[in-house]
Protein backbone atom coordinates (compact mmCIF):
# COMPACT_ATOMS: atom_id res chain seq x y z
CA UNK A 1 0.00 0.00 0.00
CA UNK A 2 0.79 3.51 -0.38
CA UNK A 3 2.03 4.05 3.29
CA UNK A 4 4.90 1.46 2.98
CA UNK A 5 6.44 3.58 0.47
CA UNK A 6 10.18 4.35 1.17
CA UNK A 7 11.29 8.11 2.52
CA UNK A 8 13.45 9.24 -0.23
CA UNK A 9 17.22 10.13 1.33
CA UNK A 10 18.23 11.57 -2.24
CA UNK A 11 17.25 14.91 -3.09
CA UNK A 12 14.09 15.96 -5.05
CA UNK A 13 11.15 17.75 -6.32
CA UNK A 14 7.92 16.46 -6.90
CA UNK A 15 6.13 17.97 -9.72
CA UNK A 16 2.49 18.13 -10.36
CA UNK A 17 -0.03 20.39 -12.21
CA UNK A 18 -3.51 22.34 -11.86
CA UNK A 19 -4.81 19.77 -14.06
CA UNK A 20 -3.94 17.14 -17.25
CA UNK A 21 -2.48 19.01 -19.99
CA UNK A 22 -0.36 21.67 -18.22
CA UNK A 23 2.67 20.75 -19.38
CA UNK A 24 3.67 19.11 -16.38
CA UNK A 25 6.51 16.63 -18.89
CA UNK A 26 7.65 19.43 -20.56
CA UNK A 27 8.27 21.79 -17.59
CA UNK A 28 10.38 18.50 -15.29
CA UNK A 29 12.10 17.58 -18.71
CA UNK A 30 13.41 21.48 -18.60
CA UNK A 31 14.43 21.27 -14.85
CA UNK A 32 15.98 17.65 -15.48
CA UNK A 33 18.23 19.66 -18.47
CA UNK A 34 18.74 23.14 -16.17
CA UNK A 35 20.00 21.01 -13.18
CA UNK A 36 22.63 18.67 -15.65
CA UNK A 37 24.02 22.21 -16.34
CA UNK A 38 24.04 23.82 -13.23
CA UNK A 39 25.41 20.40 -11.34
CA UNK A 40 27.46 18.75 -14.58
CA UNK A 41 28.25 14.62 -13.45
CA UNK A 42 25.56 14.72 -11.28
CA UNK A 43 23.05 11.59 -11.80
CA UNK A 44 19.36 13.15 -12.40
CA UNK A 45 16.93 10.52 -11.36
CA UNK A 46 13.29 10.74 -13.05
CA UNK A 47 10.55 8.99 -12.24
CA UNK A 48 6.66 9.01 -13.48
CA UNK A 49 5.45 6.58 -11.13
CA UNK A 50 2.04 6.33 -12.85
CA UNK A 51 1.05 6.29 -16.63
CA UNK A 52 -1.87 5.92 -18.82
CA UNK A 53 -2.45 5.89 -22.50
CA UNK A 54 0.74 3.64 -23.25
CA UNK A 55 1.57 1.94 -26.48
CA UNK A 56 2.06 -1.64 -26.77
CA UNK A 57 5.76 -2.84 -27.90
CA UNK A 58 7.74 -5.60 -27.95
CA UNK A 59 8.77 -5.68 -24.23
CA UNK A 60 5.41 -4.14 -22.96
CA UNK A 61 3.63 -1.00 -22.55
CA UNK A 62 5.97 2.29 -22.76
CA UNK A 63 4.92 5.56 -22.24
CA UNK A 64 6.47 8.90 -24.01
CA UNK A 65 6.97 10.99 -21.09
CA UNK A 66 9.19 8.17 -19.15
CA UNK A 67 11.21 8.28 -22.61
CA UNK A 68 11.36 11.94 -22.74
CA UNK A 69 12.01 11.99 -19.02
CA UNK A 70 15.01 9.51 -19.36
CA UNK A 71 16.40 11.51 -22.65
CA UNK A 72 16.40 14.71 -20.80
CA UNK A 73 18.12 14.01 -17.47
CA UNK A 74 20.26 11.43 -18.97
CA UNK A 75 19.33 8.86 -16.95
CA UNK A 76 20.02 5.60 -17.69
CA UNK A 77 17.93 3.39 -15.54
CA UNK A 78 15.49 1.44 -17.24
CA UNK A 79 12.05 2.38 -18.57
CA UNK A 80 10.68 0.27 -16.02
CA UNK A 81 12.25 1.47 -13.14
CA UNK A 82 11.22 5.33 -14.64
CA UNK A 83 8.23 4.52 -15.45
CA UNK A 84 6.80 0.92 -13.33
CA UNK A 85 3.12 1.40 -12.83
CA UNK A 86 1.99 1.65 -16.22
CA UNK A 87 -1.87 0.79 -18.15
CA UNK A 88 -2.60 1.22 -21.89
CA UNK A 89 -6.61 3.08 -21.47
CA UNK A 90 -5.90 6.58 -21.69
CA UNK A 91 -7.66 6.75 -18.34
CA UNK A 92 -7.20 7.81 -14.86
CA UNK A 93 -4.43 5.14 -13.41
CA UNK A 94 -7.70 3.93 -10.96
CA UNK A 95 -10.19 3.62 -13.77
CA UNK A 96 -7.75 1.82 -16.06
CA UNK A 97 -6.12 -0.63 -13.47
CA UNK A 98 -10.18 -1.19 -13.24
CA UNK A 99 -11.13 -1.79 -16.23
CA UNK A 100 -8.59 -4.00 -16.95
CA UNK A 101 -9.34 -5.62 -13.75
CA UNK A 102 -5.80 -5.16 -12.27
CA UNK A 103 -4.28 -4.00 -8.54
CA UNK A 104 -1.64 -1.24 -8.10
CA UNK A 105 1.78 -2.83 -7.18
CA UNK A 106 2.75 -0.93 -4.68
CA UNK A 107 5.51 -2.66 -3.82
CA UNK A 108 6.71 -2.38 -7.49
CA UNK A 109 6.68 1.45 -7.02
CA UNK A 110 8.59 0.69 -3.78
CA UNK A 111 11.73 -1.13 -5.57
CA UNK A 112 12.18 1.57 -8.24
CA UNK A 113 12.09 4.22 -5.83
CA UNK A 114 14.70 2.21 -3.77
CA UNK A 115 16.50 1.62 -7.36
CA UNK A 116 16.52 5.26 -8.02
CA UNK A 117 17.43 6.83 -4.64
CA UNK A 118 20.25 4.45 -4.84
CA UNK A 119 21.62 5.58 -8.28
CA UNK A 120 20.77 8.81 -7.83
CA UNK A 121 22.37 12.37 -6.64
CA UNK A 122 18.83 14.31 -7.46
CA UNK A 123 15.32 12.96 -8.34
CA UNK A 124 12.61 14.66 -10.13
CA UNK A 125 9.28 12.49 -9.35
CA UNK A 126 6.17 13.91 -11.96
CA UNK A 127 2.80 13.13 -11.42
CA UNK A 128 -0.45 11.87 -13.64
CA UNK A 129 -2.92 14.77 -13.93
CA UNK A 130 -3.87 17.30 -11.13
CA UNK A 131 -4.12 16.41 -7.63
CA UNK A 132 -7.40 14.21 -7.34
CA UNK A 133 -6.57 11.97 -9.71
CA UNK A 134 -6.84 8.99 -8.54
CA UNK A 135 -4.50 6.04 -8.23
CA UNK A 136 -6.22 3.10 -6.52
CA UNK A 137 -9.48 1.28 -7.75
CA UNK A 138 -9.06 -0.56 -4.24
CA UNK A 139 -9.07 2.90 -2.35
CA UNK A 140 -10.67 5.71 -4.45
CA UNK A 141 -9.71 8.17 -1.93
CA UNK A 142 -6.02 7.46 -2.89
CA UNK A 143 -5.07 10.45 -5.14
CA UNK A 144 -1.44 11.73 -6.26
CA UNK A 145 -2.34 13.62 -3.47
CA UNK A 146 -1.76 10.91 -1.29
CA UNK A 147 1.41 10.15 -3.42
CA UNK A 148 3.45 13.30 -3.00
CA UNK A 149 2.55 13.35 1.12
CA UNK A 150 4.11 9.99 1.22
CA UNK A 151 6.73 10.31 -0.50
CA UNK A 152 7.75 13.37 1.21
CA UNK A 153 9.60 15.69 -1.67
CA UNK A 154 9.14 19.74 -1.84
CA UNK A 155 6.51 20.14 -4.61
CA UNK A 156 6.67 22.20 -7.72
CA UNK A 157 2.83 23.24 -9.11
CA UNK A 158 2.84 23.94 -12.86
CA UNK A 159 0.31 26.46 -14.09
CA UNK A 160 -0.90 27.87 -16.85
CA UNK A 161 -0.30 31.70 -17.82
CA UNK A 162 -3.87 32.56 -19.30
CA UNK A 163 -7.55 33.29 -17.67
CA UNK A 164 -8.36 30.47 -15.09
CA UNK A 165 -5.25 30.14 -13.56
CA UNK A 166 -5.32 31.81 -10.38
CA UNK A 167 -8.31 29.56 -9.44
CA UNK A 168 -6.83 26.17 -10.32
CA UNK A 169 -2.96 27.32 -8.37
CA UNK A 170 -4.74 28.27 -5.47
CA UNK A 171 -7.29 25.79 -4.91
CA UNK A 172 -4.28 23.24 -5.62
CA UNK A 173 -1.28 25.17 -3.25
CA UNK A 174 -4.42 24.98 -0.67
CA UNK A 175 -4.62 21.33 -0.94
CA UNK A 176 -1.10 20.30 -0.86
CA UNK A 177 -0.85 22.96 2.37
CA UNK A 178 -3.75 21.17 4.29
CA UNK A 179 -2.07 17.96 3.13
CA UNK A 180 0.90 18.71 5.14
CA UNK A 181 3.14 19.56 1.53
CA UNK A 182 5.79 21.90 1.15
CA UNK A 183 5.09 24.32 -1.71
CA UNK A 184 8.68 24.54 -3.24
CA UNK A 185 7.12 26.71 -5.83
CA UNK A 186 4.95 27.57 -9.30
CA UNK A 187 6.56 27.27 -12.75
CA UNK A 188 4.39 29.46 -15.48
CA UNK A 189 4.32 27.33 -18.43
CA UNK A 190 3.38 28.37 -22.01
CA UNK A 191 3.45 32.02 -21.07
CA UNK A 192 3.10 34.37 -24.82
CA UNK A 193 3.21 38.09 -24.59
CA UNK A 194 1.80 38.45 -28.09
CA UNK A 195 -1.33 36.76 -26.52
CA UNK A 196 -2.16 39.38 -24.51
CA UNK A 197 -4.94 41.53 -26.59
CA UNK A 198 -7.06 38.20 -26.52
CA UNK A 199 -5.78 37.28 -22.50
CA UNK A 200 -5.83 40.27 -20.36
CA UNK A 201 -5.20 38.03 -17.78
CA UNK A 202 -1.68 36.87 -18.46
CA UNK A 203 0.17 40.57 -17.91
CA UNK A 204 -1.02 40.19 -14.03
CA UNK A 205 -1.06 36.45 -13.13
CA UNK A 206 2.15 36.22 -12.33
CA UNK A 207 2.14 38.88 -9.71
CA UNK A 208 -1.49 37.28 -8.22
CA UNK A 209 -0.63 33.67 -8.34
CA UNK A 210 1.94 34.71 -5.69
CA UNK A 211 -0.44 37.54 -3.79
CA UNK A 212 -3.23 34.45 -3.37
CA UNK A 213 -0.98 31.57 -2.64
CA UNK A 214 2.02 32.90 -1.06
CA UNK A 215 4.30 30.57 -3.15
CA UNK A 216 7.07 32.25 -5.28
CA UNK A 217 7.30 31.99 -9.18
CA UNK A 218 10.43 29.78 -9.64
CA UNK A 219 10.22 30.13 -13.40
CA UNK A 220 8.27 31.28 -16.30
CA UNK A 221 8.61 29.10 -19.47
CA UNK A 222 7.89 31.08 -22.66
CA UNK A 223 5.00 29.20 -25.52
CA UNK A 224 7.47 28.22 -28.38
CA UNK A 225 6.77 27.22 -31.67
CA UNK A 226 5.02 24.39 -32.81
CA UNK A 227 6.85 21.29 -32.24
CA UNK A 228 9.62 23.08 -30.53
CA UNK A 229 8.10 22.14 -27.02
CA UNK A 230 7.51 18.09 -27.89
CA UNK A 231 9.87 16.11 -25.40
CA UNK A 232 8.68 12.82 -26.68
CA UNK A 233 10.32 13.39 -29.76
CA UNK A 234 13.46 14.92 -28.10
CA UNK A 235 12.83 18.28 -28.75
CA UNK A 236 12.99 20.99 -26.08
CA UNK A 237 13.47 24.44 -27.31
CA UNK A 238 17.03 26.26 -25.87
CA UNK A 239 14.71 28.75 -24.10
CA UNK A 240 12.77 26.55 -22.10
CA UNK A 241 16.28 25.38 -20.58
CA UNK A 242 17.35 28.38 -20.03
CA UNK A 243 14.30 29.98 -18.12
CA UNK A 244 14.06 26.73 -16.07
CA UNK A 245 17.94 26.93 -15.42
CA UNK A 246 16.83 30.87 -13.81
CA UNK A 247 16.17 29.19 -10.74
CA UNK A 248 17.94 26.78 -8.05
CA UNK A 249 16.90 23.31 -8.52
CA UNK A 250 19.04 22.35 -6.08
CA UNK A 251 18.55 24.80 -2.98
CA UNK A 252 14.73 24.14 -3.61
CA UNK A 253 15.14 20.75 -3.07
CA UNK A 254 16.22 21.31 0.29
CA UNK A 255 13.41 23.16 1.10
CA UNK A 256 15.27 26.61 1.23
Amino acid sequence: MIDRLPRLTTPGLFVTGTDTGVGKTVVTCAIAAALREQRPGWRVGVCKPFSSGCRREREGLVHEDAEALAHFADCRLPLDVINPIRFAPPLAPAVAAEQKGKKVDWALLARALHTLDDASDALLVEGVGGLLVPLDPDNPKCTVLELISALGLPTVVVTRAGLGTLNHTAMTVRLLREAGCVVAGLVINGYDPDAVDDDPAITTNRRWLTKMTGAPVLAVLPKVRDGEANPSRARLDGGLIEAAGMADWVALMSGQ
